[in-house]
C-alpha cells in the first residue's frame, strides 16, 4: 500500500505558523495570503482529525498534539532541506581513469549506450593507472590485473587471449601466410607481459630467434603502429575485436596465448555502493558479459 501522507503544502503552512506563532508571518515566508495559510492548516487538521491550534480572536496557541507534531516536523523539514540541497549540489561528473587501449578500443565506442555518458570525465594513463585515490583525481580506475589492494574494491572485469594482428596492406605486400613469415617482419613488444615467445612456441616455433623491434609501454601505441603498416603486434582479443571487424586490422593464424585476466574495476571500498559508481560498475560488467570476455572464474562482487 502507498504511504498515506498529508498534503505537503498543508504541512509547510502548519510548520511555518507554529514556528513563528503567526499566520501573517508564515504567509509572508511562504508567499501566500493569510487566508490561504489558514485554509491549509484547516485541511491538515481535517486530515489528522484533530485540532492543532486553539484560537481566540486573532490569537493562536498550539494544542498539546500540535506542539508535539510541530516539533517533529521542524526537524524533519530541516533534514529534508539539507538532503535536497546536498542532492542539488552533488557533483554529477564521474571521473574514470584507464589505460589508453581500454579507453580508445573498448570504452569510448560503448559509452553512447550508458545513460549518463555525458557525465563521464575520462582520463588515460600512459603507465599503470594510479590506485592512490587521494591524488589520482578519479572515482573509478580501470586497472591492469585484478590483484587485491587494501582499502579498495577490486572487481575482475575482463579476460582475454592474444594473437598477432597486421594491417591488410602489409599482409598482402609481405605475403604473410605462415607463422614463420613473421620472423622477417618488425614485431612490436610490450614493456610488461610480453608474450611473443609463448605465442611462437604454441605456433610450433619454440626456438625461433625473434627479430628486433620497438618496445612500447602500452598496447595502444603498438596497435596504432600496426594500423600504420609498420609491423605486427600481439593484440588482446577482448580489446581488438571491433578494430578487426572494421577492417583496419586482420588477425593472423588460429593460434592464441592462454586466457588471462587483463582488466579490473577499482574504487575505494567506502564508495563501492555510491549510486553512480555502482551503476557504472554494473554497466561495465554487463557490457563485458555480453561479449563473453568477463573472467568465468571470477566471483561476483559483493553488493
Amino acid at each position: 500500500m502507498g504511504r498515506k501522507l498529508p498534503p505537503f503544502a498543508a504541512v509547510r503552512a502548519f510548520e511555518a505558523t507554529a514556528r513563528h506563532m503567526s499566520v501573517k508571518v508564515a504567509a509572508e515566508e511562504l508567499c501566500l495570503t493569510p487566508s490561504a495559510v489558514s485554509h491549509q492548516i484547516k485541511a491538515l487538521e481535517g486530515f489528522l482529525d484533530t485540532q492543532l491550534f486553539e484560537r481566540a480572536g486573532n490569537q493562536i496557541a498550539l494544542t498539546l498534539t500540535g506542539e508535539s507534531y510541530a516539533g517533529k516536523l521542524t526537524g524533519l523539514l530541516d533534514t529534508f532541506l539539507e538532503e535536497t540541497e546536498a542532492a542539488r549540489d552533488a557533483p554529477r561528473t564521474l571521473r574514470v581513469l584507464s589505460t589508453p587501449g581500454f579507453a580508445a578500443r573498448w570504452l569510448v565506442p560503448r559509452l553512447p549506450r550508458l545513460e549518463f555518458a555525458r557525465d563521464i570525465r575520462l582520463r588515460v594513463s600512459n603507465g599503470a593507472p594510479s590506485l592512490d585515490f587521494v591524488t589520482n583525481d578519479a572515482d573509478v580506475v580501470i586497472q591492469w590485473s585484478d590483484r587485491p589492494t587494501p582499502g579498495l574494491h577490486v572487481e575482475p572485469l575482463m579476460a582475454s587471449t592474444r594473437y598477432p594482428v597486421i594491417s591488410p596492406e602489409l599482409r598482402r605486400r609481405e605475403n604473410v601466410r605462415h607463422p614463420e613469415d613473421l620472423l622477417r617482419l618488425e614485431l612490436f613488444y610490450d614493456e610488461t607481459d610480453d608474450a611473443w615467445p609463448e605465442w611462437f612456441e604454441r605456433a610450433g616455433l619454440p626456438s625461433a630467434e625473434l627479430p628486433q623491434g620497438q618496445t612500447f609501454p602500452n598496447c595502444e601505441l603498438s596497435t596504432s603502429m600496426v594500423e600504420q603498416q609498420q609491423g605486427v603486434s600481439l593484440a588482446y582479443d577482448a580489446i581488438i575485436r571491433a578494430t578487426i571487424a572494421s577492417g583496419r586490422l586482420e588477425r593472423l593464424f588460429n593460434v592464441t596465448t592462454p586466457t588471462i585476466s587483463i582488466y579490473a574495476i577499482a574504487c575505494p571500498q567506502s564508495r563501492m555502493h555510491d549510486p553512480r559508481i555502482a551503476a557504472f560498475r554494473h554497466w561495465l560488467r554487463a557490457e563485458a558479459e555480453a561479449e563473453e570476455v568477463i573472467p568465468l572464474s571470477s566471483p561476483q562482487a559483493a553488493e
